[in-house]
């Protein structure tokens, strides 16, 4: 009898599997694949994700990665021309890094801790006390399921939910080309955006956002001619690799003995960027509550971690969705740096949102409101 099962051996599976070893738990983590298992993902930490990652043990200057000041968003106005935003963080840098590595980290780390790393094993059901696999029933007080996007551990504890009305889709890919911003930049079009996070010295990755399931990178890229021409002559560093759709519901994240994490937990949209970070910082108060033998204590932290989250995937969501409203929106940030980085500050928890100035927020608000 162990105290921890942790289905899914991704970043944040292994995240569980540190937090609860740091805390003494008898911990296994089974993935039917092995390290380094690569997927679409954005790879840039905000600096609460920061902060987690060395809450785990994880030494960040073995990472070889690449810190980003900020958030810079990039729209056209009115009249065609290119107008950018950039919001700075407060205190310490975020922090762009190849998943392969840190997946690296973090299983190497696992495995220090005493871990049991069960690879190439494959979960086929959850039982009263444990989790079914193709070579036996592994029995555990508590069942985590890190199992990503469309989870199954979601399905078989009855906590799925059925995916969102709208349907967005992810490609990602890697380029050798030394990074032109010292911020993850996030360039904005019709229906569609682009993420460019600085990896390391000489690379950066690209996301792009859409809304076709079928979308083929080189032909989605083409909606960003400035970004294309950036990338004009650099060698691809990756295969694409794709997600979605995005949108999964769920019911709560505890069920009995079963526990959700990270992706598996329920999805809006990765138009934040805060994907890993998040499910980080859901992998340490998932450890406390199993120590303290209450799993509901880890429902009401869940739900403190995601909802500053929700509302800013939402209100983001909202303004892909209006272009008039966006550019109005950007091209407002664009002209109160300060605000931009206030607010950036007060979401990451760097600064009380009482230190964003109510006199910008309003100006801000009527510049939108005038846009409808």
């Amino acid at each position: 009898m162990r105290d921890v099962v942790v289905v899914g051996g991704g970043p944040v599976g292994l995240a569980a599997a540190i937090a609860a070893a740091q805390g003494g738990l008898t911990t296994t983590v089974i993935d039917v694949r092995e390290p380094p298992i690569d997927k679409a993902c954005g790879e840039g930490l905000m600096p609460a994700g920061v902060d987690a990652l060395e809450q785990l043990g994880i030494d960040l200057d073995t990472l070889h990665g690449r810190p980003f000041c900020g958030i810079r968003y990039v729209d056209r106005d009115a009249a065609g021309r290119y107008v950018a935003a950039d919001g700075s963080f407060a205190g310490r840098p975020g922090l762009g890094i190849r998943r392969t590595a840190l997946h690296n980290a973090l299983a190497e780390r696992a495995g220090r801790l005493g871990v049991e790393l069960r690879w190439r094993t494959k979960a086929t059901g959850l039982t009263a006390g444990g989790v079914e696999t193709h070579g036996g029933t592994l029995r555990s007080r508590v069942v985590v399921g890190a199992d990503g996007l469309h989870s199954r551990v979601r399905r078989w504890s009855g906590l799925y939910a059925g995916p969102g009305p709208r349907r967005r889709y992810g490609v990602r890919r890697h380029f050798a080309v030394r990074p032109w911003c010292e911020s993850v930049e996030i360039v904005w079009s019709e229906g569609a955006e682009a993420y460019v996070t600085p990896v390391g010295e000489n690379e950066v990755g690209v996301a792009l956002l859409v809304e076709d399931a079928g979308a083929v990178f080189e032909e989605r890229l083409s909606a960003f001619p400035e970004l294309a021409e950036s990338l004009l002559g650099a060698k691809p560093t990756s295969r694409d690799r794709g997600a979605g759709p995005f949108w999964q519901k769920t019911r709560g994240v505890v069920a009995g003995h079963v526990a959700l994490i990270g992706d598996a937990s329920g999805y809006l949209d990765p138009i934040t960027g805060e994907g890993l970070g998040l499910g980080f910082r859901q992998a340490l108060a998932l450890a406390d509550a199993i120590a303290l033998g209450d799993l509901a204590a880890y429902t009401r932290a869940h739900a403190r971690i995601l909802a500053p989250h929700v509302r800013l995937t939402s209100w983001l969501l909202r303004l892909q969705r209006r272009p008039a409203i966006r550019r109005r929106a950007i091209g407002a940030l664009a002209r109160t740096p300060d605000l931009f980085s206030r607010i950036l500050a007060a979401h990451n928890g760097e600064l009380p949102w009482r230190a964003v100035p109510g006199r910008e927020v309003g100006k801000f608000a009527r510049a939108l409101v005038a846009a409808r």
